[in-house]
């Protein structure tokens, strides 16, 4: 398990660093093409929306053809478009690039996820999980973090060509990772059974459920991420520099999350965890909203950061076990839910802030985060998980 969690968390690690790594750096991309920031910040939509839009896709691609070809072609596709990133001449351009990214990256996280529950039984599933998402985090906090002390020396085009290094990396180790156990696939991809496995995941309850919750968390907690430095220097609390400290220190909420696992698991339980991580985010968002300083914000993005990988961590586990014979396609709809909050969560940030400022949009987040927790509450455990 613990070889596996390794080889495909460096991949994880990779593709988690590339999709955040602009966002500390809306306002020098705004500066070298003469435009707003609000035009920029919506780079994190043509990011998401492709993301989401390609897994149904996907998904049953990798149930068809096997789940790690599949991821090997799509990191290839990634690097490519992190060099076209890099190399745009214009912002329409980047835009293009940066959906392209989008599109080849859909093929990597939510796969891997399937392909590591394949390996791994329930009973020892979350704890596989949380491993493998701690990669995923240590690639936010690289890429949040990375990005604004890196690109005065090298731009922001220089902090993408690194983003393909570091990718081209993990596409190494999984190449040399070798085959790994997964359920066998048919050999061909066939429209109308792809369909009627979606109207079968559909019609569950507990999926319905899953996947909503996932698509609230995305437009709740990361439509604001490209707003963060505007909003630190609307209030003489920094800028760019404490907007990616604040995005790292999210994902090291995160690492704390993946460190304590098994703990938390053990102690309270899943059913706590599910519900409980999604109050905890709320306060966090809350806090962030009426930090007097940065370091307050910073502080709360550390809360947020452990109470969001809780909870969504408590999901993923689910949906593994929403369609055991098809994972490849269950967990590619919870990716798809998840991006589509991604890509609707700068609008509706850019809306809220523009109507109620920065606070008030902080505290409608942590608000619609109470909602959730408390719509959590009832989701039943999944076979095999009593812990």
């Amino acid at each position: 398990m613990n070889r596996l969690v390794v080889i495909f968390g460096l991949g994880g690690f990779a593709q988690s660093l590339t999709s955040r790594v602009l966002d500390p750096l809306v306002p020098m991309v705004a500066g070298e093409f003469g435009v707003t920031v609000d035009v920029v910040a919506l780079i994190a939509t043509a990011y998401a929306l492709p993301y989401a839009l390609i897994q149904p896709v996907l998904g049953p691609f990798g149930d068809a053809f096997g789940k790690r070809r599949i991821i090997l072609g799509c990191m290839l596709s990634v690097i490519v478009a992190l060099v076209a990133c890099a190399l745009a001449p214009t912002l329409e351009m980047l835009f293009v690039a940066r959906v392209a990214s989008g599109l080849a990256a859909g093929g990597v996280f939510p796969l891997t996820l399937a392909l590591l529950s394949d390996a791994v039984g329930m009973e020892r599933r979350q704890v596989a999980l949380s491993r493998f998402l701690a990669f995923a985090i240590l690639g936010q906090v690289a890429g949040g973090a990375m990005a604004p002390l890196v690109e005065p020396l090298v731009g922001w085009r220089g902090v993408l060509w690194v983003s393909a290094a570091v990718t081209t990396v993990g596409l190494g180790v999984l190449i040399a990772g070798g085959p790994v156990q997964e359920t066998r696939s048919v050999g061909r991809f066939d429209l109308a059974a792809v369909l009627q496995r979606y109207r079968m995941i559909l019609r569950s309850p507990v999926a319905r459920l899953c996947y909503g919750a996932v698509a609230v968390e995305g437009v709740l907690i990361f439509g604001l991420f490209p707003f963060l430095a505007d909003v630190l220097l609307d209030r003489g609390h920094g800028g760019p520099a404490e907007a990616g400290t604040a995005i790292g220190l999210f994902g090291a909420g995160g690492l704390v999350y993946a460190a304590t696992a098994g703990w938390l698991l053990g102690s309270i339980g899943p059913q706590r965890m599910l519900w409980g991580g999604a109050v905890l985010a709320a306060i966090g968002l809350a806090v962030a909203g009426l930090a007097p300083s940065a370091a307050v914000l910073i502080a709360a993005f550390l809360l947020q950061g452990f109470g969001f990988f809780m909870v969504h961590n408590s999901i993923q586990t689910r949906v593994t076990e929403v369609a055991p014979a098809s994972r490849g396609s269950a967990v590619a709809l919870h990716a798809f839910f998840f991006f589509v909050g991604h890509s609707l969560g700068p609008p509706f940030y850019l809306a809220a802030i523009g109507g109620l400022g920065a606070t008030g949009a902080m505290l409608v987040g942590s608000a619609g985060m109470i909602w959730l927790a408390a719509a959590l509450r009832g989701m039943p455990l999944p076979p095999g998980n009593k812990t």
